[in-house]
């Protein structure tokens, strides 16, 4: 029983990781990074679709990305849903392919990508801190129900707080390296 709610604790904490993972991708440092476009829908007959389902997405240097969509009918489409999601990319079209050239960032910009990476950071500190207590409550439950003494339930409140040390510690770690990343010129 205790190594159950110890497992799904695992779980769920790993999901909260790889969303944080997936969200500090698409903010933008001095580099280029094909999951800068991961949020791009494009209008695709009529449905919103992924851009990474149309077209691939690749990095010609460190200030260049390059979208070159599968279909060649879909370029005006993808080129259009790039300048809609605002994100500070003047799409180059060659008819071929569309060259996204990155203007350096200023000062106060990056300043402002620091600040959303902390909220970011500090969100999916807040959710592990939810899996913790949701987690925390099963093991009370657990006790209460008689299922696990009351030395398990101890050992299961020891067990969950220190993988959320450790996971808040991964979190913390990610910040430092991401604020490294968008403050290098």
């Amino acid at each position: 029983m205790l190594n159950d709610i110890v497992q799904d604790t695992k779980e769920n904490m790993e999901k909260v990781m790889d969303s944080l993972k997936k969200n500090l991708l698409t903010i933008r440092t001095g580099r280029a990074s094909p999951g800068m476009l991961d949020g791009v829908r494009v209008d695709y007959y009529g449905s919103p679709t992924p851009l990474n389902q149309l077209a691939t997405v690749s990095v010609a240097d460190a200030r260049m990305l390059v979208v070159k969509p599968f279909e060649k009918k879909s370029l005006k489409d993808i080129e259009r849903a790039i300048v809609e999601a605002n994100l500070g990319f003047n799409p180059n079209n060659d008819g071929e392919s569309i060259r996204l050239p990155m203007p350096p960032l200023s000062t106060e910009r990056r300043k402002e990508y620091v600040k959303l990476s902390k909220s970011k950071c500090e969100d999916a500190k807040v959710a592990l801190r939810n899996v913790r207590r949701d987690n925390n409550e099963m093991v009370k439950e657990a006790c209460a129900a008689k299922s696990i003494t009351e030395d398990d339930e101890k050992r299961g409140l020891k067990i969950i707080q220190d993988l959320t040390d450790g996971y808040v510690k991964n979190v913390d770690d990610m910040l430092i390296k991401k604020e490294k990343e968008i403050m290098e010129v």
